[in-house]
């Protein structure tokens, strides 16, 4: 909950990872033992400003997600929703399941977000109607037509390319949503909300927050997620070995004050 307003986590999750090109849905995929999708799931359950979960699945992979979400030991209620067949539909299924005031929307196949990000996103919904995180872009976007010859040449300080999670007034988000029914270009929630005059706040975020999209985002997710774990066990070990020498040190200078007042005696 944030500003007395109740917050629903959207985990989408029922896309055909068509471009990831392995026959096989991207948020199952591994990294030290832990599925994408689970990664997901851990932070939003993990913030103390979101109240439940829904995660858009396929109807063939509800078994599979009900499995690692039963394998999990999750604070807050989660409820799998059945998605549509495009990533809007899956979206409007979601914020029409649940009676929150702001819902929070989130690739589940971003495993990498941090919890600031999801904070900073939410904390805009007090004077916003939508938010989305994202970067700002470090190349030269260029925009062309169909055939690839370039119409436009964008100024990076003012080109931003789109992250999630996304943050909305669920009713207004269920009135655009109701308002574009059957606009297929439709590629994120944002541009719902811009389509009816709303202004859309960006917060940034950083470049580690990738998304799993081809085959070859899973070597680097892998890679960060890796050595982000590596240190979280060193840091452990290191604090293992200090709270031994602290042990050590206290049996010590017990056992010398003992000694002191058998001396007394």
């Amino acid at each position: 909950m944030i500003y007395n307003k109740k917050v629903t986590a959207i985990i989408l999750a029922a896309g055909n990872s068509v471009r990831y090109g392995k026959n096989r849905n991207k948020n199952f995929e591994k990294i030290n033992g832990k599925s994408v999708l689970q990664y997901s799931i851990e932070c939003f359950d993990n913030n103390d400003k979101i109240d439940d979960i829904l995660i858009a699945s396929k109807e063939n992979e509800l078994d599979i997600i009900n499995k690692i979400i039963s394998d999990l030991n999750l604070n807050k209620k989660v409820q799998l929703i059945v998605g549509g067949r495009s990533r809007k539909e899956s979206v409007y299924k979601c914020i029409t399941k649940t009676n929150s005031d702001i819902v929070i929307i989130h690739d589940g196949a971003r495993p990498a977000i941090k919890p600031i990000y999801i904070d900073k996103c939410l904390n805009t919904m007090k004077e916003y109607r939508g938010a989305s995180v994202g970067i700002k872009a470090k190349d030269t976007i260029k925009i062309t037509n169909q055939d690839g010859i370039v119409l436009e040449t964008t100024k990076r300080s003012n080109t931003w390319q789109i992250h999630t999670p996304q943050c909305f007034n669920r009713k207004i988000l269920v009135k655009a949503h109701e308002n574009c029914k059957d606009d297929d270009v439709i590629t994120d929630d944002c541009m719902l909300l811009e389509n009816l005059g709303y202004k859309i706040k960006l917060v940034e975020d950083d470049y580690t927050n990738i998304k799993l999209t081809n085959y070859e985002d899973l070597n680097i997710l892998k890679q960060y997620i890796g050595d982000k774990r590596d240190i979280i066990n060193w840091l452990n070990e290191k604090f293992i070995y200090i709270r031994k020498v602290v042990q050590k040190i206290r049996k010590t200078f017990i056992k010398s004050d003992i000694d002191n007042l058998e001396a007394d005696k």
